[in-house]
């Protein structure tokens, strides 16, 4: 294990304390940059020119073979889905999947994109009153394939996102949370 590893765990976890203090408050873009400023500072990426850790992407990236927004199109792509989604009095499940294959597919920053999706829709179910959910690695290329078919099936996201919730259920039903 090297070091960035090490840094990132212990950066997901401030960033899962902060996404708790702020769980009730509603998504903006500095509260996105201030997760992904959490998660990669202090690790080897922070001290690149052209990483810009905690702002987007200014380099062209992809996710599983697909293309992304271009780094010129990701302001205006995020304001655009914040806006949206700004729209929604209270976001349903599909909802907050649906946000998060539009994030996904802006994939906003160079790295961490992922991780930080993940935690605003860890958040975002906690706002919505949903049962959060946690991805684990058994479950990994069930959410792939689940991000990759969302426009033609939705069934594959959230049925895997459902299982991940049911486990989590599980957790909370042993240790005695009210949910």
């Amino acid at each position: 294990m090297n070091v960035d590893e090490i840094l990132e765990t212990v950066n997901h976890f401030r960033c899962i304390d902060l996404m708790i203090d702020q769980a009730k408050r509603p998504l903006t873009e500095t509260m996105i940059k201030q997760f992904h400023y959490l998660l990669k500072g202090g690790t080897s990426d922070s001290r690149k020119d052209w990483f810009a850790v905690g702002n987007y992407k200014k380099l062209a990236n992809e996710v599983g073979g697909r293309e992304t927004a271009a780094p010129k199109e990701v302001p205006k792509k995020m304001k655009e889905l914040i806006s949206d989604y700004e729209k929604l009095e209270t976001a349903a499940f599909d909802e907050l999947l649906d946000f998060h294959y539009r994030f996904e597919s802006i994939h906003p920053f160079q790295d961490g994109n992922g991780r930080v999706g993940r935690l605003i829709l860890f958040k975002e179910c906690l706002r919505n009153g949903i049962v959060p959910f946690i991805i684990e690695d058994d479950m990994k290329m069930y959410y792939y394939r689940g991000l990759q078919e969302w426009r033609n099936e939705k069934g594959y996201l959230r049925d895997t996102c459902l299982a991940a919730q049911d486990r989590f259920k599980a957790y909370l039903d042993y240790f005695g949370v009210k949910y």
